[in-house]
């Protein structure tokens, strides 16, 4: 379709020359135009602040694979004409709607600690995230789960999707070898839950090769920065210190797959097990927060962590909520310490501190606990105006 977008950007004519081809009219009010692989085609990235300008009563949408690559490469981009959403995996609310939970979602909504979820339903959303931690939420992936239950065919689809990804790492060249971004993306999923270290990717890559792959598998969307913040007031990221980060992949499901997840002793596991030793739950907790966000704009997470000589302390991520300063740690059960939570309380001006795990609603002094399967609930406070259904 490429040579329907050279010469001329008048969107008339090419509208015209792509209804004869598909032999369907293109009608401004009653049509979508869809762009699919827009990237292969830099003309048609060019042509959408034309179409917005003459053709304004025309819907059109424009996708594609490492779209942000393309984007860049164009030196004016329709500033003011075209709106970009950020797009992730599916969230843990959507894979409720998916799976036909309406129901749920909305005891989940209005329980709280004072009126946690009976332990009936808590018991079936904690089922309902193990599945969705071990399928991750990419569509084709959720969609086949919810026509045939079955994990391990979903399974067999990851690592189709996986190497489609991989093969993807051709579309880099000229950046960077695709050896050393197979080997930075294999990393982020055995370095998830700890600093993110060059070093411990490939003895031969050096920290300028490991930060130019990593810098570009986030730019393409498949991994995520959590960037340390003292986290001492507003905003976290003016107090970031930038060498010092972790990493998480953009998916569970993709985690697992990467981590090389045995899935049978998954399905018999107890809930305390059920994380990969707490790295999964993090991943999960932190695909959560950017699934959940506002999508018109990039989202950052970010973390803090204390080191001192006999009195290291770390929360996996710390949030704005409204105008406070709000620490998250993640646990992989129903039990664990606290102790890192409390001295962050002890020196921050933050009013309460959110603890979340596969246990129900609770709350011990300042600190909540909001469980895994509900962490979707705070965009109700973060983004009143985003509607999750």
């Amino acid at each position: 379709m490429s040579a329907f977008f050279s010469g001329s950007l008048d969107p008339e004519p090419i509208c015209k020359r792509l209804g004869a081809f598909y032999g369907k009219s293109i009608v401004p009010g009653q049509t979508l135009l869809f762009l699919d692989e827009i990237q292969a085609c830099p003309d048609a990235l060019r042509s959408l602040r034309f179409f917005y300008e003459k053709m304004p009563e025309l819907h059109v949408v424009a996708a594609g694979s490492l779209l942000e690559f393309a984007l860049a490469e164009i030196p004016s981009f329709g500033v003011g004409r075209i709106e970009s959403l950020y797009l992730y995996p599916m969230s843990f609310l959507e894979f409720l709607l998916a799976t036909g939970n309406e129901r749920l979602i909305e005891m989940t909504r209005e329980a709280s600690a004072d009126n946690p979820l009976e332990d009936p339903l808590h018991k079936r959303m904690v089922d309902l995230v193990r599945a969705f931690q071990l399928i991750g939420g990419f569509p084709e992936i959720v969609s086949h789960y919810v026509q045939t239950q079955d994990l391990l065919e979903c399974h067999t689809l990851l690592d189709d999707l996986l190497a489609t990804i991989r093969d993807d790492f051709a579309k880099y060249r000229g950046r960077i070898p695709s050896s050393r971004l197979e080997e930075v993306f294999q990393s982020i999923a055995m370095q998830s839950g700890a600093k993110f270290k060059y070093s411990n990717v490939h003895p031969d890559l050096s920290s300028a090769q490991g930060k130019q792959a990593l810098d570009l598998l986030v730019l393409a969307g498949l991994a995520h920065k959590i960037i340390h913040s003292d986290a001492q007031g507003l905003p976290l990221g003016g107090q970031v210190n930038p060498k010092r980060f972790k990493v998480i992949p953009c998916d569970t499901g993709l985690y697992q797959r990467l981590s090389g997840l045995a899935l049978p002793p998954q399905l018999v596991a107890p809930d305390s097990a059920l994380v990969n030793a707490g790295a999964v739950a993090e991943v999960f907790a932190g695909t959560e927060l950017l699934a959940n966000a506002n999508p018109c704009i990039r989202q950052q997470l970010h973390y803090w962590h204390r080191e001192q000589r006999g009195s290291n302390a770390e929360t996996d991520y710390v949030i704005q909520l409204e105008n406070f300063v709000i620490p998250i740690e993640v646990k992989s059960g129903s039990r664990g310490s606290m102790q890192s939570m409390r001295m962050f309380l002890d020196s921050h001006p933050s009013p309460y501190g959110i603890r979340t795990a596969m246990e129900p609603f609770a709350k011990y002094a300042n600190i909540q606990v909001i469980p895994l399967y509900a962490l979707w609930t705070l965009q109700d406070v973060l983004y009143p105006q985003v509607d999750a259904e």
